[in-house]
């Protein structure tokens, strides 16, 4: 295992942490410690007092560098995995030795659910898309609390469902043959509204992550991109996309 690699003890700064906002942090060599408030992340917010010191108690914790790969394709599942920070993709790869990109994870997000309730092997891969720390929570630890957790169980329920929904429409975006339509239903999908009903893609995938996402070209997500901020629908802002034209967008989806 390498230095970046390496498990990291879970402790609680007490002194640097206010009552009730319980943290972990992180010693490696000579490196400063890395805060990890623990409530911050949804699935263990509501957590009784013991039940997050039974979790801080067993969390392990790596550093990936970019392109790392976290979870191997048809590796045995033994633990709930938690992105602290940084950027994951789940990936496949054809028998050509494509690589078909899936799901994308950001900070807060958990995965790894799926394989420990069915005791099964993972069915795609997990790699970095940037330097990542993740958090790794024993099988045993994480089904007692999809069992026994309320609000655990609630969110568990609530993701598998979505999940599902999910796969779906992409399954169905993939099917579709004109590659413009299928960038603009896969936009639509990414996009979260905010208050003055603008919507946006946050963290937007590279051209190239678009591109293993919809089975298509780099060049093509390009050209395509380019054309929508060309015709006003979208407009590029740091690493978001903003959807000036939402209804636009959305006809986009079946016009063409």
């Amino acid at each position: 295992m390498t230095e970046r690699n390496k498990k990291l003890c879970v402790a609680v700064e007490k002194a640097l942490s206010p009552p009730g906002n319980e943290a972990a942090s992180e010693q490696a060599g000579n490196n400063v410690n890395v805060k990890i408030n623990l409530r911050k992340i949804p699935l263990l917010a509501q957590l009784t007092a013991s039940e997050m010191a039974k979790v801080k108690k067993e969390l392990q914790v790596k550093r990936y560098a970019r392109r790392e790969v976290i979870i191997k394709k048809r590796a045995s599942g033994d633990s709930l995995l938690f992105l602290l920070s940084g950027r994951l993709q789940a990936i496949d790869m054809t028998d050509e030795g494509r690589v078909i990109g899936l799901q994308l994870l950001s900070a807060g997000e958990f995965f790894g659910e799926t394989t420990l309730i069915n005791q099964s092997l993972h069915t795609s891969s997990v790699i970095a898309l940037s330097d990542a720390l993740v958090a790794f929570l024993s099988r045993t630890t994480a089904l007692h609390l999809f069992a026994h957790s309320p609000s655990v169980a609630s969110q568990i329920q609530k993701h598998l469902a979505q999940k599902v929904q999910l796969d779906y429409k992409f399954r169905t975006m993939l099917s579709i043959n004109n590659t413009a339509k299928r960038l603009s239903s896969f936009l639509v999908l990414m996009k979260q509204k905010t208050v003055g009903k603008q919507e946006l893609v946050e963290n937007l995938p590279t051209h190239q992550e678009i591109a293993s996402m919809i089975n298509t070209s780099r060049e093509t997500v390009t050209r395509a991109l380019l054309t929508l901020t060309h015709q006003g629908i979208i407009r590029k802002d740091a690493r978001r996309l903003i959807i000036v034209r939402p209804e636009a967008l959305q006809e986009m989806t079946k016009s063409l």
